[in-house]
């Protein structure tokens, strides 16, 4: 027994996907074809996946909020989770959303998820604009890390009361925790990391699923 986080190697990970990971075909088919495909590794990994659309079962979301579509992968996971509702999706690779397009089909799902092409900060004011504020169950942030804490900032405004936001990759493979990395994308993570830890409009938990989630619940006010 431990009182601290189990090191997964790849057998225990194998392991843990053989006895827990229910993935549809079409998801597992579109991790196939976005392995073979430039920033492949933006790709979430499939037990991500699995856990982020258990939480959207477990709060009854029915609007969500996406940032950095890529391949799609985790819009679908969500959708198909869902299963009724609206997806809003933020991207501006117009070449990968178009696969993402093709697997929302295969998935039936591409009804549920509304694709917006551009910078993701616009399309937020645009949305804050549009009256979405406090109307959001579920966000997730996945896109360029030094845009992370703006990226909050207008989701916190978009997001219901008791809604949650998910971050990812916020241990960077680890690099967050070496203070001699003083990289861009590093600084702005771990910069990030600190200030939601000291925000008081929030509840979290950050935990080592993937490359490190943080899972964010808005406070009522």
């Amino acid at each position: 027994m431990s009182n601290t986080t189990i090191q997964i190697d790849d057998k225990v990970y194998n392991y843990l996907l053989s006895v827990s990971l229910n993935e549809h075909k079409a998801l597992k088919k579109l991790r196939e074809v976005t392995s073979s495909m430039p920033g492949s590794r933006m790709q979430i990994a499939p037990d991500q996946g699995q856990f982020m659309g258990m939480i959207v079962k477990m709060i009854g979301a029915k609007k969500l909020l996406e940032i950095g579509t890529y391949t799609g992968y985790s819009s679908m996971v969500c959708a198909m989770a869902m299963k009724s509702g609206q997806i809003i999706t933020l991207d501006n690779d117009p070449i990968a959303t178009e696969v993402a397009k093709t697997f929302w089909k295969e998935g039936e799902v591409d009804h549920l998820i509304d694709l917006r092409l551009g910078e993701a900060l616009d399309s937020l004011k645009q949305l804050i604009e549009e009256k979405h504020s406090s109307s959001f169950d579920f966000i997730f942030i996945d896109a360029d890390k030094a845009n992370y804490k703006n990226y909050y900032e207008l989701c916190l405004e978009l997001l219901n009361p008791n809604g949650i936001i998910i971050f990812d990759n916020v241990l960077w493979s680890g690099a967050v925790a070496d203070m001699d990395d003083k990289s861009k994308n590093t600084i702005a993570l771990r910069d990030l990391n600190e200030m939601l830890f000291n925000d008081q409009r929030i509840d979290l938990s950050m935990i080592p699923v993937g490359d490190g989630l943080t899972i964010v619940r808005k406070k009522q006010s």
